[in-house]
């Protein structure tokens, strides 16, 4: 690997990462900032549009969840020049708030195109596949014992994420 394709997978890793977090802490201009302006995001029969159309969709659709968590285990990417294409595990967890409270995990991969343009990477194009999921009613007592001594994470600026100043910047 040379120092250009070193650098380009560190680029491409942290672009999925940026992803991850602006869902999961509902920052959606940072996640508008990772799509190119002719892109497409195909979340199946969910969804499957433009980047603008995209972040309008999100805030309806995470409106019930109070807590998202998209974790990303194995990445691999390919890398041709200004072109990419990437494949991600991923494991997404989801929270309802409304009773009857449930967990919503599901694992699936994203396939992801990429294209640098001016410099930079974004996602040209961003596909889910489903692989496998459940649904299991939330344990109220375990929610509110495992972790009690430590701050809960929040799906919106009241997270203490964005007292960090670089963090909260990020979408800038």
């Amino acid at each position: 690997m040379n120092e250009r394709e070193a650098i380009d997978r560190v680029e491409l890793t942290d672009l999925v990462m940026r992803y991850c977090r602006g869902i999961d802490r509902r920052d959606f201009n940072l996640v508008r900032s990772l799509y190119h302006d002719d892109a497409i995001d195909d979340h199946g029969d969910m969804f499957c549009g433009s980047p603008d159309e995209y972040v309008k969709w999100l805030p309806i659709v995470l409106e019930p969840l109070d807590c998202t968590i998209h974790a990303i285990s194995n990445s691999f990417f390919v890398i041709d020049g200004d072109v990419a294409e990437g494949e991600h595990y991923s494991t997404n967890f989801h929270r309802t708030r409304q009773a009857p409270r449930q967990e919503i995990i599901i694992h699936g991969r994203y396939l992801d195109r990429y294209e640098r343009r001016e410099g930079e990477w974004k996602f040209a194009r961003r596909q889910i596949v489903f692989d496998h999921g459940y649904v299991h009613p939330v344990n109220e007592a375990g929610v509110s014992q495992a972790g009690a001594d430590a701050p809960h994470g929040r799906d919106n600026r009241s997270d203490l994420s964005w007292a960090l100043s670089l963090l909260a910047g990020a979408g800038t």
